[in-house]
């Protein structure tokens, strides 16, 4: 035995022990799973699941038992709709007003609510990046039983989107979920719903014509019909925010954010 070790090549050698470590990761087979049949190279997945910055989080699950949604309405409130995130809003609005313009119109959509979301989301830029995303869903699928299945899909799709976009899989951070960029866009989301408004070839997760675009995008097409006007709950605008994030306290905070916003950028 020892002599066969000896004539096989350094470099096949370590190939044949990272696939026999590779296949007792719970994570890399279910992954696997999800990209049969996909024009992923297994040699792309296989260095993303051998990658030196792997590492499992384990606050991550601490996380997901205390979410902002399963707060109380009252305290929920008061995170979101202060006059901090108010001005945070405007300030963006009076910066950004032509290609707000643009992107609402293009859509149809009411600006407010358009940047409100990429306020609550991301605080404008400033708040996206907590651990990189592949990490975040590689911990779900080891330390959260219930959410493998679910992570495993996310972590497939966000692989896709890096062979596509020639990206480390390591390179991009979001939040304990596996959202990421500006809008915080799970995968799935960002592969199906992201727009290259600005048309220079490539999504951009950072970039503001594409993001905003991307948010306008997601809404219309689940369910806000062009131009409308309903704020009522259960309306179509309601349920486009609701898809968005599936907590009635999202909405109720995008809702009135956006009015303040509003009133103040409007001087009314």
């Amino acid at each position: 035995m020892e002599r066969l070790m000896k004539n096989i090549p350094l470099f096949l050698f370590s190939i044949i022990i990272s696939g026999q470590t590779l296949d007792k990761d719970l994570a890399y087979r279910m992954v696997s799973d999800n990209l049969q049949g996909s024009h992923i190279p297994d040699a792309f997945v296989r260095e993303a699941f051998t990658h030196s910055d792997i590492q499992i989080h384990s606050e991550i699950a601490e996380r997901f038992a205390k979410p902002y949604e399963k707060k109380t309405w009252e305290e929920y409130r008061k995170i979101f709709v202060k006059e901090s995130r108010i001005s945070a809003g405007v300030k963006f609005y009076k910066e950004n007003i032509e290609l707000i313009n643009m992107v609402a119109t293009e859509y149809r959509i009411d600006p407010f609510i358009m940047i409100t979301i990429a306020g609550i989301e991301s605080n404008y830029g400033s708040h996206h990046s907590q651990f990189s995303v592949f990490n975040s869903l590689y911990t779900q699928i080891h330390e959260m039983p219930k959410r493998a299945k679910w992570a495993s899909k996310e972590l497939a799709e966000f692989i896709k989107y890096c062979f596509n976009d020639q990206l480390d899989p390591q390179e991009i951070g979001g939040s304990y979920a596996g959202a990421f960029g500006f809008g915080q866009f799970i995968p799935s989301s960002f592969n199906r719903f992201s727009i290259d408004f600005n048309e220079d070839g490539v999504r951009q997760p950072y970039d503001w014509p594409d993001v905003l675009a991307s948010i306008a995008n997601y809404l219309r097409r689940n369910g806000y019909n062009p131009n409308s006007s309903n704020y009522e709950k259960n309306g179509d605008i309601w349920k486009s925010i609701y898809a968005y994030n599936h907590a009635d306290n999202y909405v109720m905070a995008v809702l009135e954010l956006t009015e303040e916003i509003r009133k103040r950028s409007l001087n009314k």
